[in-house]
């Protein structure tokens, strides 16, 4: 998860964010890194999850696990 940490991180135009991080809270959260999120996860890890399932996950560590279990 490390990995993914320090990927959300550059996303998010962040040092550093932790799992438990809620996603609206942070200022770059936009319709733009949403589709780069969704990149991230089918180019990085093989998973292809819709904008209505990344709109549920409302923390770092359910984009983990929603990206983890679409593998």
């Amino acid at each position: 998860m490390e990995k993914f940490l320090e990927q959300m991180a550059e996303i998010l135009e962040e040092d550093k964010v932790s799992p438990i991080d809620v996603l609206v809270d942070f200022a770059a959260w936009d319709s733009l890194t949403q589709l780069s999120i969704i990149a991230l996860a089918s180019e990085t890890y093989g998973a292809t999850i819709s904008a209505i399932e990344l709109k549920n996950a409302t923390t770092i560590e359910a984009v983990y696990k929603l990206i983890e279990s679409k593998k």
